[in-house]
This record gives C-alpha cells, structure tokens and sequence, in this order.
C-alpha cells in the first residue's frame, strides 16, 4: 500500500483542479453579480476575496500533490503535517455537504449527479491525505 500512496496522492491533484474548473461556474449558476448586488461594497469584496483565497488554497494543492507527490508520502514530518492540513481542509469540505441547503439548485440530473461526485471526490482527498498523515503510525 505503501507504494501506491504517490499514486493517490498525485490522482487527488488532479481531482483538485477538476474539483476546481467545476467550481469556476458557481459564480455563474448561483448568479452572484446580481445576487450580491444588494449587499454593501465591502460585502461583495470580502465574498470575492474570500472566493479567492480559497481558490487558491486549492491551487497550492494541486501543485504540492501533482508536482511533490513522492515526498508527500515520505512520511516526513513536514510531509506528514500538509497532508494533515489538506486532511482537515477536504474533511471540513465534505462535512459541509450535508450542511448546505443546495436542492434548488440541482434541478437536473447532471446537476444531482455532480454534487454526488463532489461528495466523493472530498471523501477521496481527506482519505489519502489523512492516510498520507498518519502513516507510519
């Protein structure tokens, strides 16, 4: 198993940056240029920032997972505390799903059948990254 833990890990960067050419459409589909039109300039800001960031966040995983998966699964303690954080990152993330009041939205069958993918696309990243975590424990 040990062996094929660079596999995974790279397979869930490029999980990542499907996860996020998909999320590109949210501002789209959830019409958020005349939704937020109502809130304060600063309130439109800070979602666009906070969007942002997040974004980010992702890409930095896609590139750490795609580009350094061998020394993720090293076992190093350094290698062993990203993967804990993007663990905790993607388990935050899953646990959102069943949280969120999205059923509006999905008002078609591929719109259903993405989110369910996306709900396993983020049980897949906590998975590897918090076995790349703790292994060797």
């Amino acid at each position: 198993m040990r062996e094929l833990l660079p596999t995974l890990i790279f397979l869930a960067g490029v999980g990542q940056l499907l996860v996020l050419i998909a999320s590109a459409q949210v501002p789209f589909r959830l019409n958020w240029r005349e939704i937020f039109q109502s809130l304060p300039k600063l309130h439109r800001q800070m979602y666009w920032v906070y969007g942002g960031y997040v974004v980010l966040a992702i890409v930095g995983q896609v590139l750490v997972s795609v580009l350094c998966a061998e020394e993720h699964a090293s076992g190093s303690g350094l290698a062993r505390g990203v993967c804990g954080y993007m663990a905790v990152f993607w388990g935050v993330r899953l646990s959102l799903q069943g949280v969120l009041d999205v059923k509006e939205h999905l008002t078609a069958w591929w719109l259903r059948a993405g989110y369910y993918l996306l709900s396993l696309f983020f049980a897949y990243f906590t998975g590897v990254y918090a076995l790349a975590a703790v292994w060797p424990l």
